[in-house]
């Protein structure tokens, strides 16, 4: 039977909680400052907040072209998912890019079948399915009749962000084993500090003495909170988790901002939207939790239970 790794719940369960907020406060961060200056910032401002732990990080265990898995894992994420997503919403709605966010667990499901050798079971590509049914219903419950300029390239971005992603979660799969989780987040923020200062730059002048405090708050905690340690601790989860398992939790982040834009927005929840959210909750707690308890010192994962074609390969 598989174990059920508490230590990556905790590490996966927080960075989802941190990730379902950050929706709330971006809008916040955004009413006051271009939408490409917010994602600098906040890569600028975890870049700052990383630079004091650099003496906590655990030394690499450098091995010869592991340049070029971190050059790409940086490049899919923070650059290419960011602009990506950035570009993405301009031209559809945020109810269909909800949707088809949802894909991205399938994506890294297949993708780490056929890269990395993990063959997800039967229960976790089934919660795959449901999820992304209950995303669907979240997203398009709370449809309005918001403009979408161009939704088949909007759609068409929307994927590759999410291609982006996947593509990031599998490389950083890669490096866990070697490298400590805290580091490829920093790493991650240094670059993005890097690609995104021409992109705002070139998005207008700011009149900073204009920007209420408010928006600083919320461009802090988005690279604090949502930068620095949400992406450390989905690394670090995705450390002791198959990468599937990992990335199917990232389905209960729209659940989670639905939840905290009721709670702290004041923004309506249909009944179909409370019942999606019970749908998702249960279907990532099914597949997480249905195996045996293993301690928080435990290290590499073991392989999913009802493998839908044996056990992974490594």
């Amino acid at each position: 039977m598989r174990a059920v790794n508490l230590r990556a719940l905790a590490y996966l369960g927080g960075a989802v909680l941190l990730w379902g907020t950050s929706f709330a406060v971006t809008k916040s961060a955004y009413a006051a400052l271009p939408p490409m200056y917010v994602v600098w910032l906040r890569m600028i401002v975890a870049l700052i907040g990383f630079l004091p732990l650099l003496p906590l990080v655990k030394r690499p265990a450098y091995e010869p072209g592991d340049w070029k898995v971190l050059a790409l894992a940086t490049l899919f994420i923070p650059c290419l998912y960011f602009t990506l997503e950035g570009f993405a919403i301009r031209f559809t709605s945020s109810s269909q890019a909800g949707v088809i966010a949802a894909v991205m667990p399938l994506i890294v499901a297949i993708s780490a079948w056929a890269v990395l050798r993990e063959r997800p079971s039967r229960r976790t590509i089934g919660a795959i399915l449901v999820t992304m049914a209950g995303v669907a219903v979240l997203s398009l419950g709370g449809a309005s009749p918001a403009a979408a300029p161009n939704p088949v390239l909007g759609n068409l971005l929307e994927l590759a962000a999410m291609l982006a992603a996947a593509g990031s979660t599998l490389t950083i799969k890669r490096l866990t084993t070697r490298y400590d989780p805290l580091l490829i987040t920093g790493l991650q923020m240094g670059v993005g500090s890097v690609f995104f200062a021409p992109l705002a730059l070139a998005s207008g002048p700011v009149d900073w003495a204009a920007v209420p405090a408010n928006a600083w708050l919320a461009v802090g905690y988005l690279g604090i909170g949502c930068g620095l340690g949400a992406f450390g601790l989905y690394t670090s989860g995705l450390r002791l988790v198959p990468a599937t398992r990992a990335a199917l939790t990232i389905n209960l982040v729209p659940a989670v901002a639905l939840v905290t834009g009721w709670l702290a927005l004041g923004e309506t929840m249909s009944p179909f939207q409370i019942g999606a959210c019970v749908l998702i909750v249960g279907s990532v707690a099914y597949a997480e939790l249905g195996g045996r308890r293993t301690p928080p010192s435990a290290g590499a994962p073991e392989p999913d239970d009802l493998p839908l074609a044996g056990r992974t390969g490594g």
